[in-house]
């Protein structure tokens, strides 16, 4: 079973950026699933934010959060990345990295019904 772990998170205040990382373990690789990135607020939804294929074609979802966020995959060191630049109080919230087959234009839908593995998520606090 493909494990994902994420790691990156923290406390900062608005204005400031992380990256946050998702690396694949248990000896599975990532190389051919399409990679998503999502997040929950406290008290909301999980929400689908940004997606990328395994080719590399990036697919944002999240328009509060356009501009402010790149997505990128190193599938050698079975590695996906979220830059979060400009963060915002209202960007706080868990974020979770996950896996799947199903296209990323399919992987957002009905809070990621279509995702095969989901990583356990990593606490970003953005506060003053």
């Amino acid at each position: 079973q493909l494990q994902l772990v994420e790691s990156g998170g923290g406390l900062v205040q608005p204005g400031e950026s992380l990256r946050l990382t998702c690396v694949a373990t248990s000896g599975f690789t990532l190389d051919s699933y399409h990679m998503s990135w999502f997040r929950q607020a406290p008290g909301k939804e999980r929400e689908g934010i940004s997606c990328i294929s395994t080719h590399g074609l990036i697919a944002p979802y999240e328009d509060a959060v356009k501009g402010r966020i790149t997505t990128s995959r190193d599938n050698a060191k079975n590695t996906v990345y979220l830059q979060l630049d400009s963060l915002k109080p209202e960007d706080t919230g868990v974020y979770y990295c996950a896996a799947h087959n199903v296209p990323c234009a399919v992987a957002p839908a009905r809070g990621g019904s279509g995702v095969k593995y989901w990583g356990k998520g990593t606490l970003v606090t953005v506060s003053s």
